[in-house]
């Protein structure tokens, strides 16, 4: 692979940007891959040779990460493209987190957004990606999620490590006075082939920082790596198992106070009253902060702050919406798709025209209200001083809390230092400002001191940004040779992504269709001719919704998958047959369910009692199927194991790739079994892990994992685990049961 241009703007021959985009000249003018070397802070013995590497005189490389690390490898697998390219020793390598820059921003993340299908390379498809790839560029935006960091990091970071080592290469030649081509780099040492005279890379990295970046780079081919494909132990291990490790929770400082707070039950509600001088009365507490819609305490430490608030006399108002209930808001869907006012993302054929034939197959499902849970609770670390501001916090997103932190403090944001802390769980709630703003507006009652803010489990399950509620109807009609004829899929939500953005940017006005309320729903990878997939979006305010983890995968998926199992049983056919006979143009979906087929030993028959299901899809770049094994003991589902195989393209650790499948299906699976929030009143009614349970080790299935081998650009692997889990495990129920579940969680 070749490209060419100056250091400004690069020519992209057969690269690619996310699921397969080509991209040409012309056609796309890319983010400055190598940045500002400047971006990176020095010491005394380091050089930078891009915004993305910098190397000491004893040959340590360091190694700016883009994304933050939560738990899903991303300080080895990144790391390990640039390495891979550099030819460095990898014991040699340290990771930092980049700084707040524009090079850094995720590109793919933002195309991925574009309402169209991934396999349309047609002129509207090329053009609707570069449009998102350009407004991406102008945002620059350094979020981690939507399975991207590896698809993003793909070509800057293997650029900055190829044009790295032609520069160290270069700077061995004109000490040597020899030609390029006489030399090779390996392990971080530079070797002339004719002498066998060497330099390591850190002898020569102050003299090849001075040297103008190459304009053309041979990327290695995958027959050339060493690094690339090998299970590299994961470079944070050690630190989280001694104790090392610092998580936001951990911050601590000399001055510091503590905070906790109490936000009104009621979302939308306000506060009403509360006795103050009681609270400052109590033991340990500083200072008492008032909210529009809640009561912080300030105390010396977060028992203190803590006790206090629990014993405090505080009133709240619900106001208009202490009625509000999920059964309420699936009245609103039901009410919005009978007036049908859909807007169509996918519209083959003439789905309604062959859906008026008789048979009709009809289907509805729903999906509940699901928090995210993560294990470490929202926290935030705030010091204010009059001409700035530092902040230490676990989040997604640090360039859009920086710029939110400078607009709530009325600061510019080069006054403000963020600090981001390893992540205890994110999974699409930590790119969210609310607990930050919080906490900015309680230290800034205390300007000086530094003031660590804890939200209590209670607080972290009942003020969430939710997982939205989903309600999908289905038609379909089978043709003479019991195929899919026609399909008519409706799906009724809000729209989780603008309501996250409209958080980052309250400022603007934003509107416009939802790609990811039809993940797993729209463009799938199955042939039908008579397909039509559409959206209706409902608010439900003021219920906070947001991303979670696989967002319309999550719930699409099931709808789907346990739809093509009903079809399937319809057409009495098997249904891994069913379909692969709608997959005879797709042929890395097809291996992918005979590769299945074959590890999960599908043909065989299980012990009396148990009873095997199957689900498909595409995400992220990838493709992945699961089959579950089901029983039912004493009234109660048991599921005993988990197969899953995936194509996600290049694998660059397939340590990493196995253990983020195994995450996902648990992650999944805990959705599948137990997931609801209860939503009555205004307010949520769980509090804690007793009353929202989670996956516990005692019914944790076994979990096989096969990935395919492949040369296809990477693919997503971070949250393409989840979604399959719950209709395999709804298939295996019918198959068992004879009685199909369509509604989540999955209660026998």
């Amino acid at each position: 692979m070749k490209f060419s241009g100056s250091r400004r703007r690069f020519i992209l021959a057969g690269a690619t940007l996310g699921g397969g985009l080509l991209i040409g000249y012309g056609l796309f003018k890319p983010r400055d891959f190598l940045g500002d070397p400047q971006l990176l802070p020095l010491n005394a013995d380091e050089v930078a040779l891009s915004a993305w590497l910098k190397i000491a005189a004893d040959g340590t490389i360091t190694v700016a990460v883009p994304r933050v690390e939560m738990g899903q490898g991303v300080h080895t697998a990144l790391p390990m493209l640039i390495a891979e390219e550099l030819d460095a020793d990898w014991t040699a390598i340290k990771v930092t987190q980049a700084p707040i820059a524009a090079v850094y921003g995720n590109i793919v993340g933002m195309v991925d957004t574009t309402p169209i299908d991934e396999a349309n390379r047609g002129p509207v498809g090329v053009s609707m990606r570069w449009a998102y790839a350009r407004l991406a560029r102008v945002l620059s935006i350094q979020i981690t999620g939507g399975s991207s960091s590896v698809r993003d990091a793909w070509l800057p970071m293997r650029t900055a490590g190829a044009t790295a080592r032609l520069m160290l290469l270069e700077a061995a030649a004109l000490r040597w006075n020899v030609k390029v081509g006489e030399l090779s780099a390996h392990a971080s040492v530079i070797t002339h082939t004719g002498s066998g005279r060497t330099f390591k890379f850190g002898e020569l990295a102050g003299e090849a920082a001075k040297l103008t970046p190459p304009t053309q780079i041979d990327f290695k081919s995958s027959t050339q790596y060493t690094l690339l494909g090998k299970a590299i132990p994961r470079v944070d291990i050690p630190a989280k198992t001694n104790g090392a490790a610092r998580f936001g929770v951990d911050t601590y400082r000399a001055d510091m106070l503590f905070a906790a707070i109490k936000a009104s039950p009621v979302f939308g509600g306000v506060l009403k009253s509360v006795d103050e001088e009681a609270l400052r009365k109590a033991p340990g507490v500083v200072h008492v902060v008032k909210l529009d819609d809640a009561v912080a305490v300030i105390a010396e430490t977060t028992w203190h702050a803590q006790q206090a608030l629990n014993a405090a006399a505080i009133e709240f108002d619900g106001g208009a919406y202490a009625k509000r209930s999920l059964a309420g808001i699936f009245d609103d869907y039901a009410r919005a798709m009978a007036v049908g006012d859909f807007f169509g993302y996918e519209d083959i054929g003439d789905a309604r025209s062959a859906l008026t034939k008789d048979p009709v197959i009809q289907a509805e499902y729903r999906a509940p209200l699901l928090a995210h849970a993560c294990l470490e609770p929202m926290n935030c670390t705030v010091r204010v001083d009059v001409d700035g501001a530092e902040i230490w916090c676990g989040n997604q997103a640090p360039d859009l809390m920086r710029m939110n932190a400078a607009h709530a403090l009325s600061f510019p944001q080069e006054k403000v230092t963020l600090h981001t802390p390893y992540l205890g769980g994110g999974f699409g709630h930590r790119p969210e400002p609310s607990t930050m703003l919080q906490a900015i507006k309680i230290a800034q009652a205390v300007p000086g001191r530094t003031v660590k803010l804890t939200w209590s489990r209670a607080e972290d399950l009942q003020h969430d940004t939710y997982r939205p509620p989903a309600l999908a109807r289905f038609k379909a009609r089978l043709d003479a040779s019991g195929n899919i004829a026609a399909w008519l899929h409706q799906i009724t939500s809000p729209d989780g992504v603008p309501a996250t953005m409209a958080r980052w940017y309250p400022q603007l006005p934003l509107a416009g269709p939802d790609r990811t309320s039809v993940d797993g729903a729209a463009f799938l990878a199955y042939a039908i001719a008579n397909r039509r997939v559409e959206h209706c979006a409902v608010a439900v305010d003021p219920l906070p919704i947001g991303v979670w983890r696989s967002v319309g995968h999550s719930t699409n998926l099931f709808f789907v998958e346990s739809f093509m199992d009903e079809l399937a049983l319809a057409a009495a056919r098997d249904p891994i047959d069913f379909r692969l006979r709608h997959l005879t143009a797709r042929p890395r979906e097809s291996a992918l369910l005979e590769r299945l087929r074959e590890i999960s030993k599908w043909d065989t028959a299980l012990p009396s009692g148990r009873a095997r299901g199957v689900a498909f899809g595409n995400a992220y770049g990838s493709i992945v199927g699961q089959v579950a094994e089901v029983s039912i003991v004493g009234g109660a589902l048991r599921v005993h194991r988990v197969l899953c195989v995936l194509d996600c393209g290049r694998v660059i650790n397939p340590d990493i790739v196995a253990a983020q499948l195994e995450s996902g299906i648990i992650f999944g699976l805990t959705a599948a079994l137990y997931g609801e929030v209860h939503y009555d009143q205004g307010r949520i009614k769980q509090n804690n892990f007793g009353d929202y349970r989670l996956l516990s080790m005692a019914d944790t299935p076994e979990i096989i994992t096969h990935l395919i081998d492949s040369d296809a650009e990477p693919g997503g692997v971070g949250e393409v685990g989840t979604p399959a889990v719950a209709p395999a495990v709804a298939n295996a129920i019918a198959a068992l049961t004879g009685s199909r579940l369509r509604s989540l969680p999955l209660r026998i």
